[in-house]
């Protein structure tokens, strides 16, 4: 399988926001996951890195 898990980063942390993620979509104001179930979650944040060996997302909040 080739889905990832999304994870928001703030200073020395990360929180799992969404695990098994198969398309990742910019938006104007930020970034719209959708896992392989079809579930989709908009988050206000940007695409920080990718670990693809890993299936690692890591996103950054935007600032309000």
């Amino acid at each position: 399988m080739c889905e990832a898990n999304a994870y928001l980063i703030s200073d020395n942390d990360k929180q799992l926001v969404m695990e098994a993620v198969d398309t990742v979509e910019p938006e104007k104001d930020g970034i719209r996951l959708i896992s392989i179930f079809g579930d989709q979650k908009f988050i206000k944040a940007s695409i920080h890195s990718l670990a693809l060996v890993d299936h690692n997302i890591f996103l950054k909040e935007k600032a309000s």
